[in-house]
């Protein structure tokens, strides 16, 4: 991806933003001239990220997305340093996998506070800003596995079922301010997440295939509202 400004003047939060979907994506908006703010838990592969993307208008902040006061103090940075916010990816989300019986109530609540609460935390604090600027984005990653759920994955499958119908949702309580809201759901995504070695993975998307979407979302044309992508490997690995 090659600068070409074309998002010039707008700001832009990335959650989840140190590795992954979440930095291919700040990259990509980054290349395409907007101010960026991105955020993760630990400050050492924040600091990383924020090197790698090697530009003057990029902020970076520590936050944990279960808490309002941390996503309050993201969105206040992006106004304090960039003047305001027209676009919000919601990318930060765990996976803790294990059946019920066997899974513990803090995994529970991390995984559903994180990739749902943490959604709306976000939201909240976001869109007041939004409001103010006259419209703007806010692009929700979720998964196939919220519609293809699995076993082992009954915290992470209800999350992200919770995150398409809070997106849907969403989307229509804010579209009359100008804020398009939409829902990204990639199936296997060569990134890690899962923990598992993905030696021979090559058939999965990679992260940068997501942010080409999330790229495209933000470029479309103001009178239409794309408000759910789904993204699969064109040939996944037959079983």
């Amino acid at each position: 991806m090659t600068r070409d400004n074309s998002l010039s003047g707008k700001v832009a939060i990335v959650t989840g933003g140190s590795r992954g979907i979440g930095l291919a994506t700040a990259k990509a908006l980054v290349d395409r001239g907007a101010a960026t703010v991105i955020s993760a838990l630990h400050e050492e592969p924040l600091s990383a990220a924020r090197r790698a993307l090697g530009d003057g208008r990029v902020e970076a902040v520590r936050a944990d997305v279960q808490s309002p006061q941390d996503t309050a103090r993201l969105v206040e940075t992006a106004i304090r340093a960039f003047g305001g916010l027209d676009i919000l990816v919601n990318n930060a989300g765990i996976g803790r996998f294990g059946d019920v019986a066997d899974l513990s109530t803090d995994d529970w609540n991390l995984v559903v506070g994180t990739n749902l609460t943490g959604v709306f935390h976000c939201c909240h604090a976001a869109i007041p800003q939004m409001r103010q600027r006259g419209g703007g984005w806010i692009i929700n990653i979720s998964s196939l596995a919220g519609i293809n759920a699995f076993k082992g994955g009954a915290a992470y499958c209800a999350s992200k079922a919770g995150l398409d119908a809070f997106t849907e949702a969403l989307m229509q309580e804010v579209r009359y301010d100008g804020i398009r809201v939409a829902v990204v759901a990639p199936g296997s995504v060569r990134t890690g997440f899962s923990g598992r070695d993905e030696k021979g993975a090559d058939w999965k998307l990679a992260a940068e295939d997501v942010a080409q979407v999330i790229l495209d979302l933000v470029e479309h044309p103001t009178r239409s509202l794309p408000s759910r992508v789904e993204l699969r490997p064109s040939q996944p690995k037959k079983a």
